[in-house]
């Protein structure tokens, strides 16, 4: 890789790409220009928001859950392939250097999660946490808001499913544990290359692939359930890591795993096609023809129970490996849920069988 001057370091986007839903936006005209609106170098910025819900229905098939809870809004951690880009534009902002930059904190999240759990027409179903941006993201640190919301959970006996690639998941280890006991609470830790190059030009903020597997053995011998996800699977960049990975988690304790194939969406397209370019300038045609590839000719598909996991050659490919080696190293053998018949409101009694 060879960075211009001009490259963000420690950011996965390098643009703004426009926002869909605005009529009027303020560009760059000229490169030498200089006013307030220009920066070379932009700081991350907490915006403090009291947020109306906090627990989304999914309903999407291809993700494996029918709840979601998010509590930051856009992710610091700038991973250059993230679905989770383009909703940023709902709030006003670009999907590109804004979503990592600028960071929503829904301070009243616990609140909000705690009057959900009471509503009387709740039925207890696992929720995920971080189904859109990383709840252990750096933000977490200083506003802990994740623990809070986990706590609201332990008390009520609410089961939750945790992915993230922060070892900022450690700091709550004690109350994960506890959940753990309970059957409460299972994690996905996400690692997608342990080439450390790779990983830093495209998940610039997050952790190490070293640093991730500690996770996945620390949990594990505190009881938590520990899976991997591998994704996204990106053929020419880190699809040929999948065996290496999935070896190295089982090793670790994780007993489950799940992957996503590559798919760029909405803006993501553009911002990953100006990121491979830039960064892997030698083999960026191979890698956005393979991904088209995958995607019946585009790098993006919609139909659900494909546009996750691809159809053709590289995508078929990519699905065996992952088959073979979950059997190889024992991972997705066992028949395991978490417990939702423990649920119960403060004040209630258990519930009778």
């Amino acid at each position: 890789m060879d960075y211009s001057e001009n490259y963000l370091k420690g950011r996965g986007a390098q643009i703004n790409t426009r926002n869909r839903f605005l009529k009027h936006e303020r560009v760059k005209d000229q490169l030498e220009s200089i006013d307030d609106w220009t920066e070379t170098n932009p700081k991350t910025i907490y915006m403090e928001d009291f947020a109306k819900t906090i627990v989304n229905k999914v309903d999407s098939p291809d993700v494996g859950m029918m709840y979601s809870m998010n509590p930051y809004q856009g992710c610091e951690h700038g991973c250059i392939y993230c679905y989770a880009r383009n909703s940023f534009e709902y709030w006003g902002w670009s999907a590109g250097i804004d979503f990592e930059t600028k960071i929503i904190v829904k301070k009243n999240a616990p609140e909000l999660l705690r009057k959900f759990l009471m509503h009387p027409k709740w039925e207890c179903v696992p929720i995920s946490l971080s189904g859109n941006t990383d709840c252990y993201q750096p933000a977490e640190r200083k506003f802990k808001i994740t623990r809070q919301m986990l706590e609201v959970c332990n008390q009520f006996n609410q089961p939750v499913g945790i992915i993230t690639k922060n070892a900022g998941i450690l700091r709550d280890k004690d109350l994960l544990q506890e959940m753990a006991k309970k059957k409460l609470v299972s994690v996905l830790v996400s690692i997608t290359s342990f080439d450390e190059n790779l990983r830093q030009a495209m998940e610039p903020r997050t952790t190490t692939a070293k640093q991730r597997l500690r996770i996945i053995e620390e949990l594990g011998k505190e009881g938590v359930r520990m899976g991997v996800m591998l994704g996204p699977m990106i053929p020419g960049l880190n699809e040929q890591e999948m065996q290496r990975i999935m070896k190295a988690a089982s090793e670790m304790g994780a007993t489950f795993s799940a992957y996503t194939f590559i798919r760029l969406n909405g803006a993501i397209k553009l911002l990953f096609h100006d990121w491979i370019y830039k960064n892997y300038p030698d083999r960026a045609d191979k890698v956005w023809h393979l991904i088209e590839n995958a995607h019946n000719g585009k790098v993006n598909d919609s139909r659900f129970g494909l546009r996750m996991r691809g159809e053709g050659s590289i995508a078929d490919l990519v699905r065996q490996q992952f088959r073979k080696y979950n059997k190889i190293y024992g991972l997705n053998d066992e028949r395991w849920e978490l417990d939702t018949t423990q649920f119960r409101r403060p004040g209630e009694q258990g519930r009778l069988f």
